[in-house]
Protein backbone atom coordinates (compact mmCIF):
# COMPACT_ATOMS: atom_id res chain seq x y z
CA UNK A 1 0.00 0.00 0.00
CA UNK A 2 3.04 2.17 0.55
CA UNK A 3 4.00 1.64 -3.03
CA UNK A 4 1.51 3.60 -4.80
CA UNK A 5 2.33 7.07 -2.67
CA UNK A 6 5.70 6.95 -3.92
CA UNK A 7 5.32 6.06 -7.89
CA UNK A 8 2.19 8.11 -8.43
CA UNK A 9 2.61 11.99 -8.36
CA UNK A 10 -0.52 13.56 -6.53
CA UNK A 11 -1.44 16.69 -4.19
CA UNK A 12 -2.04 16.92 -0.46
CA UNK A 13 -5.86 16.74 -0.65
CA UNK A 14 -5.54 13.97 -2.79
CA UNK A 15 -3.20 12.42 -1.17
CA UNK A 16 -5.16 12.55 2.07
CA UNK A 17 -8.64 11.04 0.62
CA UNK A 18 -6.75 8.34 -1.13
CA UNK A 19 -4.85 7.95 1.84
CA UNK A 20 -7.84 7.30 4.15
CA UNK A 21 -9.28 3.83 2.19
CA UNK A 22 -5.95 2.68 1.84
CA UNK A 23 -4.67 2.88 5.10
CA UNK A 24 -7.84 1.21 6.34
CA UNK A 25 -7.82 -1.55 4.20
CA UNK A 26 -3.77 -2.48 4.94
CA UNK A 27 -5.09 -1.87 8.89
CA UNK A 28 -7.77 -4.35 8.14
CA UNK A 29 -5.18 -7.29 8.43
CA UNK A 30 -4.59 -7.60 11.70
CA UNK A 31 -7.63 -8.57 13.41
CA UNK A 32 -8.29 -11.56 12.36
CA UNK A 33 -5.09 -12.59 12.94
CA UNK A 34 -5.06 -13.76 16.64
CA UNK A 35 -8.56 -15.78 16.15
CA UNK A 36 -6.75 -17.59 13.23
CA UNK A 37 -3.43 -18.24 14.67
CA UNK A 38 -5.47 -19.97 17.53
CA UNK A 39 -6.73 -22.68 15.43
CA UNK A 40 -3.32 -23.20 14.16
CA UNK A 41 -1.59 -24.71 17.21
CA UNK A 42 -2.50 -26.95 20.17
CA UNK A 43 -3.34 -25.72 23.26
CA UNK A 44 -0.43 -26.35 24.89
CA UNK A 45 1.93 -24.81 22.29
CA UNK A 46 -0.89 -21.85 21.78
CA UNK A 47 0.72 -18.76 23.50
CA UNK A 48 4.31 -19.71 22.29
CA UNK A 49 3.12 -20.32 18.75
CA UNK A 50 1.50 -17.13 18.35
CA UNK A 51 4.25 -15.24 20.34
CA UNK A 52 6.85 -16.52 17.94
CA UNK A 53 4.98 -15.66 14.78
CA UNK A 54 4.32 -12.43 15.78
CA UNK A 55 7.65 -11.45 17.17
CA UNK A 56 9.60 -13.06 14.38
CA UNK A 57 7.38 -11.01 11.62
CA UNK A 58 8.58 -7.82 13.58
CA UNK A 59 12.00 -9.20 13.66
CA UNK A 60 11.78 -9.76 10.26
CA UNK A 61 10.35 -6.15 9.40
CA UNK A 62 12.40 -4.38 11.83
CA UNK A 63 15.63 -5.04 9.22
CA UNK A 64 13.76 -3.42 6.19
CA UNK A 65 14.44 0.11 7.56
CA UNK A 66 17.80 -0.37 7.72
CA UNK A 67 17.76 -2.17 4.05
CA UNK A 68 15.84 1.00 2.47
CA UNK A 69 18.89 2.97 3.74
CA UNK A 70 21.24 0.66 2.19
CA UNK A 71 19.99 0.52 -1.05
CA UNK A 72 18.54 4.11 -1.23
CA UNK A 73 22.63 4.81 -1.87
CA UNK A 74 22.12 3.26 -5.40
CA UNK A 75 18.55 4.46 -6.09
CA UNK A 76 16.17 6.81 -4.89
CA UNK A 77 14.84 6.37 -1.50
CA UNK A 78 10.81 6.39 -3.03
CA UNK A 79 12.04 3.39 -5.34
CA UNK A 80 13.93 1.91 -2.62
CA UNK A 81 10.44 2.00 -0.13
CA UNK A 82 8.82 0.52 -3.23
CA UNK A 83 11.21 -2.31 -3.93
CA UNK A 84 11.00 -3.24 0.07
CA UNK A 85 6.89 -3.02 0.32
CA UNK A 86 6.86 -4.59 -2.64
CA UNK A 87 8.37 -7.44 -1.06
CA UNK A 88 7.07 -7.55 2.03
CA UNK A 89 3.42 -7.80 0.31
CA UNK A 90 4.70 -10.64 -1.90
CA UNK A 91 6.17 -12.34 1.29
CA UNK A 92 3.03 -12.04 3.32
CA UNK A 93 0.43 -13.05 0.00
CA UNK A 94 2.69 -16.41 -0.10
CA UNK A 95 2.72 -16.87 3.76
CA UNK A 96 -1.22 -16.50 3.70
CA UNK A 97 -1.44 -19.24 0.68
CA UNK A 98 0.79 -21.51 2.27
CA UNK A 99 -1.56 -21.95 5.64
CA UNK A 100 -4.34 -24.31 6.11
CA UNK A 101 -8.10 -23.50 5.54
CA UNK A 102 -9.40 -23.84 9.58
CA UNK A 103 -13.28 -22.65 8.43
CA UNK A 104 -15.33 -25.32 10.64
CA UNK A 105 -12.42 -26.91 12.40
CA UNK A 106 -12.92 -27.10 15.95
CA UNK A 107 -10.23 -26.32 18.33
CA UNK A 108 -10.88 -29.83 19.43
CA UNK A 109 -9.13 -31.56 16.40
CA UNK A 110 -5.84 -29.60 17.20
CA UNK A 111 -5.54 -31.55 20.22
CA UNK A 112 -3.30 -34.91 19.97
CA UNK A 113 -4.35 -38.10 21.29
CA UNK A 114 -2.18 -39.03 24.38
CA UNK A 115 0.07 -41.94 23.68
CA UNK A 116 -0.18 -45.40 25.28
Amino acid sequence: MVAIYMVVPMGNTTLLFLGIPLFMILIMKFPPMGPFMTELYPTEVRGTGQGFCYNAGRGIGALFPALVGFLSDTMSLGAAIVVFSSIASGIMILMLMTLPETRGRGLASLETAPAD
